[in-house]
């Protein structure tokens, strides 16, 4: 396939960016996302020009990390995918591809089409784990029973790989299903209960003064993630926040 792609160039955060057109030809209906833009900055490199910045790791859909503007959808036109698990098959022969970072003020562009997501790892490090008793009078969890549904509910929350697709989905930039996927997933477990009230409004809290916008149920954030988290963890959120709130 040739293609043009048109990629957002930005040299820093206080650089004011724009899209340049990349014309690349012989590409694989079989290659990843990712692998085609290995290819054309392999060009790029060859040519003695600057490579496009992008962010990767894993590349098998885990991490979380390839998080790209596609066409104006995050991840891409495919449904239910990351970056890295986006085939060029998706698209066609001439086609135009427009390729930019995540846009949101909490997610500040870094270079090119890397942006920084600490924000997320505020949000976790507000309230989003579970202190352990060390002591030596440590309960066996597989000996406390727990809901079928409830586990099930917990483990699909816990899916979640903090891609921030649903921040970028959003006309408001929320990161509430993230937060209400993090908040769920030791909600619903008895090992979460100890630290509930805490838990729940401080991430809130931290979510808020990172700058994300709220909520208004456009469903955007659940079709874009990669990973099917559902919106019931941002109305099971919101529940965990209304009854910490009345208990302080």
């Amino acid at each position: 396939m040739n293609l043009t792609l048109k990629i957002w160039r930005q040299k820093n955060a206080n650089d004011k960016g724009k899209l340049v057109n990349y014309p690349i030809s012989d590409v694989s209906p079989d290659m990843s996302f990712l692998e085609m833009l290995d290819v054309l900055n392999e060009g790029l490199i060859n040519k003695g020009d600057e490579p496009v910045e992008f962010d990767h790791d894993c590349r098998e859909g885990i991490c979380g990390m390839c998080s790209l503007y596609i066409n104006g959808e995050a991840h891409g036109p495919d449904r239910g995918v990351t970056t890295c698990q986006l085939h060029m098959r998706m698209f066609k022969d001439g086609d135009t591809i427009v390729i930019e970072p995540f846009r949101a003020t909490a997610f500040p562009v870094i270079k090119d089409l890397v942006v920084d997501r600490s924000a997320f790892d505020r949000i976790q490090h507000a309230g989003g784990f579970i202190s352990v008793n060390t002591s030596g009078n440590t309960i066996d969890a597989n000996a406390i029973p727990v809901n079928k549904h409830d586990a099930d509910d917990a483990f699909s929350a816990a899916t979640c790989i903090g891609c921030g697709a649903c921040v970028a989905s959003c006309k408001n930039s929320s990161a509430m299903l993230f937060v209400g996927a993090k908040v769920s997933q030791f909600a619903l477990l008895p090992q979460g209960k100890i630290e509930a009230t805490d838990r729940v409004l401080n991430m809130v809290k931290q979510m808020d003064e990172e700058g994300f916008g709220n909520c208004t149920n456009t469903g955007a954030c659940e079709v874009e993630c990669p990973k099917g988290i559902s919106l019931e963890n941002i109305a099971r959120m919101n529940r965990e926040y209304l009854k910490a709130s009345l208990k302080g």
